[in-house]
């Protein structure tokens, strides 16, 4: 039987906020067993960003990352945001250790390629490194890992916390019993947008597949319940889309499951 391990994806709205960060990692310290926290920080790369005088270009959402901004990502994500992070971890008594995915060499990208647009030292996850990252959790340490990878050449490359936090849990998944939990704003999957009471708490292959055929969910929603199916198709036990100071509770939020 496999150990229980937890992955918790925070974006950095909350790690951003003094209060809110200090009511996550409460409820963190409440997570039985093995855990795993992957973090953003945009809000405070783009606030650093403006007082350097580096412009911030975003497409779609997503930041452009030239050789600027890739020192400015890497400053406060591996920097400020994660050392927060661990030294408030500590204080909860959880032996934290800050990450980037190219320590341990735990993360390797690859140069997202040139299309329509061309977004500079941005990483698309090719490869995690199950056993070295067991080897920590094994010794009662929790890493904290910030969105930065590694190419295997000497190049770091700003990655989509998302898709780290989603990489990981599907390479951890063959040695734990995992459960990954993407932490945002609201209640969980809303079947109503405008009633926050109208959590859906439980979505598998069937009831996803229903509630886009009658539109019951659109926009930025879509794109992470196909990549919370895609995980625990690939092996892990079930996603949980909750809001941030709801992770201690097993009844909150939205699982996603076989």
């Amino acid at each position: 039987m496999k150990e229980k391990l937890t992955i918790v994806k925070v974006g950095g709205k909350i790690v951003e906020t003094p209060d809110s960060l200090h009511l996550l990692l409460n409820d963190f310290r409440k997570v039985e067993g093995k855990k795993l926290l992957v973090h953003g920080g945009g809000r405070s790369a783009t606030a650093m960003a403006a007082k350097l005088g580096i412009e911030t270009i975003m497409v779609e959402g997503r930041r452009v990352t030239d050789d600027k901004m890739l020192e400015v990502v890497t400053m406060v994500y591996a920097g400020l945001v994660n050392k927060k992070i661990v030294a408030q971890l500590q204080a909860h008594n959880i032996n934290a250790l800050g990450l980037t995915g190219a320590d341990m060499g735990i993360v390797r990208s690859e140069k997202r390629p040139v299309k329509t647009v061309d977004y500079g030292w941005v990483g698309d996850v090719k490869e995690v490194d199950a056993k070295a990252l067991a080897t920590l959790i094994n010794a009662d340490v929790c890493p904290v890992i910030a969105p930065l990878t590694h190419d295997g050449n000497g190049q770091l490359l700003n990655t989509n916390a998302d898709t780290m936090a989603a990489e990981t849990a599907k390479a951890l998944a063959k040695l734990y019993d995992v459960t990954l939990m993407f932490c945002f704003e609201k209640a969980g999957v809303l079947a109503d947008e405008n009633d926050d009471n109208s959590v859906i708490p439980t979505i598998t292959p069937a009831v996803l597949a229903d509630i886009k055929q009658r539109g019951i969910v659109s926009g930025g929603m879509l794109p992470k319940l196909d990549n919370a199916m895609d995980c625990v198709e690939a092996g892990v036990t079930e996603v949980l889309i909750t809001r941030a100071d709801h992770i201690a509770d097993p009844y909150s939020g939205t699982k996603i499951c076989l």
